[in-house]
């Protein structure tokens, strides 16, 4: 039963993002709507936790401090409110959830982050090749391919 369950809420997802976890850096594209005008607003924070990730509209909790302010969203990822999450960075975290964090000032809540690039295959990964760097015998064997 809890197989169909599962199977049902991925069915009702409409929006692909990638997978998240507590500790990775995430800029948030929400839509603001003031008025008859509809804009692009960035939230750019911690994702502190997750909840209900199997469910049909997981939560995500983001957190960040401005002036030495904590402000936290919660926000369901399928929303149509959300435009696109993309994540930065991601931290080597051992837990789920990081409320500790709320106590900390934001210089101790540095945490170490690795490059996203770490966490990409590396065959998907290509890298441009500056055409001045590639030389003419190579070009000419490619040419007679």
């Amino acid at each position: 039963m809890q197989k169909k369950i599962i199977e049902f809420n991925q069915a009702q997802r409409s929006k692909k993002f990638p997978d998240f976890q507590a500790g990775d850096v995430v800029k948030v594209h929400r839509k603001i709507k003031e008025g008859d005008k509809e804009r692009i607003q960035v939230f750019q924070g911690i994702i502190i936790s997750i909840k209900g990730k199997q469910s049909s509209s997981p939560m995500i909790t983001v957190r960040k401090v401005t002036d030495g302010i904590g402000v936290e969203l919660i926000l369901p990822i399928f929303s149509p409110g959300i435009e696109k999450i993309e994540v930065l960075k991601r931290a080597k975290v051992r837990r789920s959830k990081l409320f500790y964090l709320r106590g900390l000032t934001a210089k101790k809540s540095r945490m170490k982050y690795k490059e996203l690039a770490e966490f990409i295959p590396e065959e998907k990964v290509q890298e441009p090749v500056a055409e001045e760097t590639v030389s003419k015998e190579v070009k000419e064997a490619v040419e007679e391919k």
